[in-house]
């Protein structure tokens, strides 16, 4: 089977606008290429404290749109079902220059084979190890040398981390330190629940996760169940604990013996002095996403929120600081 695409050149202003009109007609499930930094928002919800080189925003995008072939469609049907979608999208683009600025507003039209776009990145994903932990996705088997290993059963998907970064293998040698069987774990930004799900392995008695991302709940249930997580040892709340008094209410006060986040240093700043507030006496802060320039600055945050720093690790350019709320 066979896609044709659309790609249409215009600026980034244009986008929402575009997109919206052509929803408008059928056209669904844009692909977005521009130049535009990320908002402090999205940055918020990114495991790296800083960001890869990016070309200078020029305010250019181009917008792709996929058309499948039908399956009892011949292919000159198709072509002319495309050139009428063509002149549809065309018509559309006249009208928004009407009264807006859409740039070029040019339409390239291509071919592409078949592809599963939602499971072609599984090739780039294999098994690996954190420590004596093997951490393997469902399409992949186990070695019969690793039988006697803790195995973490991961499938990624395409919005969360798999455990592979530096900042949450920190995260996890310190989570593996201090649970026991009595802890009840915090997870701020859990993400696909990694650190909660392996605090639970650990021995953890309960996990609590927030994140800001509604994403974040298909995620978490799907590696629940793959690593035989029962729904009443980790419970997901979506929100943001360091604004919102309704999660911090239902997340609890005086409540955790641990609670760990792997964000970036520009958040943990001010979430620290809310989290000293679920810790309870003598419980565990750890902290991780902070590249080593920003150490000093998280330091602060911690000693500022009357926490006393425990310990400070390193991996790469990362680090996790480690801290506790006195008795």
């Amino acid at each position: 089977m066979k896609w044709s695409r659309l790609r249409i050149k215009t600026i980034a202003d244009a986008e929402d606008v575009i997109i919206s009109a052509l929803y408008d007609i059928g056209l669904e499930g844009a692909q977005i290429e521009d130049s535009v930094p990320l908002t402090a928002r999205e940055k918020e919800q990114m495991f790296v404290d800083i960001m890869p080189d990016a070309p200078e925003d020029d305010g250019i995008a181009y917008l792709s749109f996929y058309i499948e072939q039908e399956e009892n469609e011949s292919e000159k049907e198709h072509q002319d079902r495309l050139a009428s979608i063509v002149e549809q999208v065309k018509q559309e683009l006249d009208d928004i220059r009407t009264y807006m600025e859409i740039g070029d507003g040019s339409i390239a039209v291509s071919e592409t084979e078949d592809k599963d776009w939602i499971n072609n990145w599984k090739e780039f994903f294999h098994q690996f190890y954190i420590d004596d932990i093997l951490v393997i996705p469902s399409w992949e088997k186990m070695d019969e040398a690793d039988s006697g290993r803790m195995v973490l059963h991961i499938d990624p998907g395409t919005a969360f981390g798999t455990g592979m970064h530096e900042t949450t293998q920190l995260c996890i040698r310190q989570l593996r330190r201090f649970v026991t069987s009595q802890t009840r774990i915090l997870d701020v930004g859990t993400g696909s629940g990694i650190l909660s799900i392996l605090s639970l392995m650990f021995g953890a008695k309960e996990a609590v996760g927030t994140d800001l991302d509604p994403c974040a709940i298909n995620a978490v249930d799907d590696n629940k169940k793959n690593n035989g997580i029962k729904e009443e040892q980790f419970h997901l709340l979506i929100g943001d604990i360091i604004t919102d008094k309704k999660i911090q209410d239902a997340v609890g006060y005086d409540s955790y013996d641990i609670v760990v986040a792997n964000i970036l240093a520009d958040v943990l700043v001010p979430l620290t002095p809310v989290i000293a507030h679920h810790l309870k006496s003598g419980g565990v802060y750890i902290t991780s996403g902070i590249i080593d320039d920003k150490e000093e600055v998280v330091r602060e945050a911690v000693t500022g929120a009357g926490l006393d720093i425990l310990d400070v690790t390193y991996q790469g350019e990362w680090v996790c600081v480690t801290a506790m709320k006195p008795v």
